[in-house]
């Protein structure tokens, strides 16, 4: 097994900015730039020490894997994973690209999450446990952790800045922030999204209780008047998304899942808490994962992938 990316080195590149994942590199083709998922691994968005093997190239095939499949609803930034078709100032990084790098379309980002929910879990669930809402919205009295929501719901967050905790607004916020018109057109290509993402899940013994969807806006090849909303980043992935084995599945309590919550429960376990982000004692040099973590981390995220493309764990 190869050791984890942490940082990529692309000396002739310009990096335009690393995220808790992603490096992202400006390219000679005007208008298109190099998406590289490293293998880091960031929860209650803190990026931490250790990399997780492998990771970013099972991100990256999930996501060209339902880029594909979804394509026909919304479009999106993709224009190729192929390295050989890329700029020639990338093909000499294949080392640390190949597998794990796209080329995509420009966009100016809309600066909201469009977090699709259709289970009662995460923020939400604890949310609910105080208030009886969702983002501010009403739920049936009585519900239980995990329990499936009447119909799936678009909960939205802001997107934070890097070491920044996003926030949980309501869509009326939302539509504020972003225009009520772009909010509603945006909202309802992330519900058809996620339901037919969710539908083919469960054929393959995945229930999709979440995901989160980013979206940009590139001027239109049909309509000069208005931009084109088109998919970007990463699309239902374990790190974007709550994955639970269908055959396991009981509401009334936390699920057995495929995707970052099992760090999450690690982490809190050791005694991380909001407010210590920058270590164990406040002392600015990061959390770690222990070995047993990040091999069980890894070993979920392929699981899920194996299911998705055959309904199989293959293991």
């Amino acid at each position: 097994m190869s050791s984890a990316l942490v940082t990529t080195n692309l000396q002739d590149l310009t990096l335009i900015s690393r995220g808790k994942v992603r490096d992202v590199y400006r390219t000679s083709s005007e208008g298109l730039l190099l998406f590289v998922a490293t293998d880091r691994i960031s929860v209650f968005d803190v990026i931490l020490r250790d990399g997780i093997p492998d990771k970013g190239k099972i991100l990256t095939r999930i996501s060209l894997f339902w880029f594909e499949k979804l394509k026909d609803i919304v479009p999106n930034h993709l224009v190729t994973a192929d390295i050989d078709e890329m700029p020639e100032e990338v093909g000499k990084y294949r080392d640390q690209l190949d597998g794990r790098s796209m080329l995509v379309r420009k966009a100016k980002v809309i600066p909201i999450e469009f977090i699709v929910r259709g289970y009662l879990t995460g923020s939400a669930w604890a949310e609910y446990k105080k208030t009886g809402t969702m983002h501010g919205m009403s739920l049936p009295d009585g519900m239980v952790e995990s329990q499936r929501l009447p119909q799936p719901s678009v909960t939205p967050s802001t997107k934070a800045e890097q070491g920044a905790h996003d926030e949980n607004i309501s869509p009326d916020r939302a539509g504020q922030l972003i225009g009520s018109e772009l909010y509603s057109r945006v909202a309802a290509l992330a519900l058809g999204l996620y339901s037919t993402a969710a539908e083919y899940a469960h054929s393959h013994g995945l229930i999709l209780a979440d995901t989160k969807f980013e979206f940009g806006l590139v001027p239109s090849t049909k309509d000069t008047s208005e931009d084109e909303i088109i998919l970007i980043d990463e699309i239902l992935t374990p790190d974007s998304s709550r994955y639970w084995p269908l055959d396991q599945y009981v509401p009334g309590k936390p699920q057995p899942s495929f995707d970052k919550q099992y760090v999450r429960d690690w982490l809190v376990s050791v005694g991380y808490r909001k407010g210590l982000e920058s270590g164990p004692g406040g002392n600015g040099e990061g959390w770690g994962i222990d070995e047993t973590v990040i091999q069980g981390t890894r070993r979920r995220y392929l699981e899920a992938e194996a299911m998705l493309k055959t309904g199989s764990s293959g293991t």
